[in-house]
C-alpha cells in the first residue's frame, strides 16, 4: 500500500512510525515532512499542509490507497473533503466537524445546547462589550480566540489590567489573526487535567490511553503557554470510574450532538478534561491527533493503527478490539532556547548512534541542510520511552535527551512529577 500523511511536526512522525508497522505498508509520503521524518518516510517538502489542491494533485498521481490528515489547519480547510471527492480513502473529519476545534464559539454552543458538561461562558463579537461585561468578573478567567491559533489562543487573565489586555491583544491587535474576530470568555475551573484521544466513526468510540500534558514553558508550570513541553501517559488521575463517566455524559453525547447537528464526527477527536470537584468537565475539543499527547499514546497501542483507521473510514469501528500495552510511557521535548517566544533557527543538532530499544526519537522541528540536521522549529525534538512504570518511563526518557545537543537545546525537568505524586498518593 502507498500511503501519504498530510503534515511535518513529531506527531506525524510518530503517525508515520506507527503505521510503518503494518506489513502491507510499501511506501508512505509525508507533505511535507521535516528532516527526521524523512528517514521513514518519502518527504514532499514543496507541498505545504494547507496547500490542498497540491495534495489532492500528488495523492491522486502517485495513486494513494490511503491518506491522513493530521494537523488542525488543512482539517479545518476541507482536505479530507477534497481527498474524499477525488476518490481517496481518507482519515480524518471533513470541515464541518472540523468546526469542533476551529470554532471555539461552535464547540462552546453545542456544549451549552446538548448538556455536554463544561464551563460557563459568554461569546463576544465586540471588544468594548467584551471590556464592560470584564467589569464584574470573577479572577481568574479564561479568554479564547475563536479560531484556531496554533494551540496559543487561550490566555488565564490573573485580574481585571491583565483581562483588559488580553482582549486588546486578541481582538484589537490581532495577536491571532482573523481567529480573534470572535472571543470566548469562560469561568477558570480548577482539577488534574486529563487529555483523552478517541478513534471514532461517528457512532462508535475507542478511547485511547489517557495523558497529561505540560503546557507552560518552565519547571514548576511557570513561564508562557507552549504547544506542549512534553507528556506521560496513562494519567493516574483518570481512574477506570471517571473514564465511565466521562463516556456516558461527555464521549458519547458529543458524537450524538454532532450527528444531531448533520455533521457526524469521523477521525480522531481530542477531549482536554478537567477533573473539578463536581466532576468531569471539556475544557476544550479538538478535531485531531494532540501533540505530544500522540508520541506517548501510539507506542502503548498494540492494535495495528492503519486497521483502526480504515474500519473508522468504513465505519466499522464498532466491530474491532483496539488494544493496548501495559506500562507507561513518557515524552520529553527539546525545545530551542527562548520558545515560544523569539529562537534562533539553523542550530546543527547531534544525535546518538542509536537510542535504548524502547526510546524513541520523534522529529518536530528540524530539516536537512545536506547530511547535516539542523533546528528550524520551536520544539525541535520529542523523546519517548515506554517502560512497565512510569518513573522507570521518566528516567529512560530524561537519559535519553542528555544524549542530544544543539545550541540553545531547553527543556522541563520536572514532566511527570505530578503524575508521580498522584501515584504516590493513591
Amino acid at each position: 500500500m502507498k500511503l501519504l500523511v498530510v503534515g511535518g511536526g513529531g506527531r506525524e512522525h510518530a503517525i508515520i512510525k506507527k503505521l510503518r508497522e503494518n506489513p502491507e505498508v510499501e511506501t508512505i509520503y509525508a507533505l511535507p515532512g521535516n528532516g527526521g521524518i524523512a528517514a521513514d518516510a518519502v518527504c514532499v517538502p514543496q507541498i505545504g499542509a494547507k496547500d490542498i489542491s497540491a495534495i489532492v494533485d500528488f495523492a491522486v498521481e502517485h495513486q494513494v490507497d490511503f491518506a491522513v490528515v493530521a494537523p488542525d489547519d488543512p482539517l479545518a480547510l476541507g482536505c479530507v473533503d477534497a481527498l474524499h471527492k477525488a476518490g481517496i480513502p481518507c482519515f480524518g473529519p471533513d470541515a464541518k466537524a472540523a468546526r469542533i476545534e476551529s470554532s471555539k464559539v461552535f464547540s462552546k454552543n453545542l456544549m451549552k445546547k446538548y448538556g455536554i458538561p463544561t464551563a460557563d461562558y459568554q461569546v463576544f463579537h465586540d471588544p468594548k462589550e467584551a471590556m464592560a461585561y470584564l467589569e464584574g468578573a470573577s479572577f481568574p478567567i479564561v479568554i479564547k480566540a475563536d479560531g484556531l491559533a496554533l494551540g496559543k489562543g487561550v490566555l488565564i487573565p490573573q485580574n481585571l489590567d491583565e483581562a483588559r489586555d488580553a482582549v486588546k491583544t486578541i481582538m484589537e491587535d490581532k495577536a491571532f489573526g482573523d481567529s480573534g474576530n470572535e472571543i470566548v470568555i469562560e469561568q477558570f475551573l480548577t482539577g488534574p487535567e486529563v487529555s483523552v484521544l478517541a478513534f471514532t466513526d461517528g457512532t462508535a468510540i475507542r478511547p485511547m490511553v489517557s495523558s497529561m500534558d505540560h503546557k507552560r514553558a518552565g519547571d514548576g508550570d511557570t513561564g508562557l503557554n507552549t504547544g506542549g513541553m512534553g507528556t506521560v501517559a496513562p494519567n493516574p488521575c483518570y481512574t477506570p470510574e471517571i473514564a465511565q463517566v466521562c463516556m456516558d455524559t461527555i464521549f458519547l453525547p458529543t458524537l450524538a450532538a454532532m450527528r444531531a447537528e448533520c455533521c457526524p464526527f469521523k477521525g480522531c477527536l481530542y477531549f482536554g478534561l478537567m477533573l473539578t470537584p463536581d466532576g468531569p468537565r471539556v475544557i476544550e475539543y479538538n478535531c485531531r491527533f494532540g501533540d505530544p499527547e500522540t508520541q506517548v499514546v501510539l507506542p502503548l497501542l498494540k492494535t495495528d493503527l492503519l486497521t483502526i483507521m480504515q474500519a473508522v473510514e468504513n465505519e466499522t469501528l464498532g466491530d474491532l478490539d483496539v488494544e493496548w500495552h501495559d506500562g507507561a510511557a513518557a515524552c520529553v521535548i527539546l525545545a530551542s532556547g527562548g520558545y515560544p517566544a523569539y529562537y534562533e533557527k539553523g542550530k546543527p543538532i547531534t544525535l546518538p548512534a542509536a537510542f535504548p530499544a524502547n526510546v524513541t526519537c520523534y522529529h518536530a522541528g528540524d530539516k536537512l541542510e545536506g547530511d547535516t540536521l539542523v533546528t528550524s522549529g520551536g520544539r525541535v525534538l520529542g523523546i519517548t520511552a515506554a517502560a512497565p512504570t512510569l518513573r522507570q518511563a521518566l528516567s529512560d526518557a530524561y537519559a535519553a535527551a542528555d544524549t542530544v545537543s544543539f545550541e540553545g537545546k531547553y527543556l522541563r525537568h520536572d514532566i511527570g512529577r505530578r503524575a508521580l505524586a498522584a501515584l504516590e498518593g493513591q
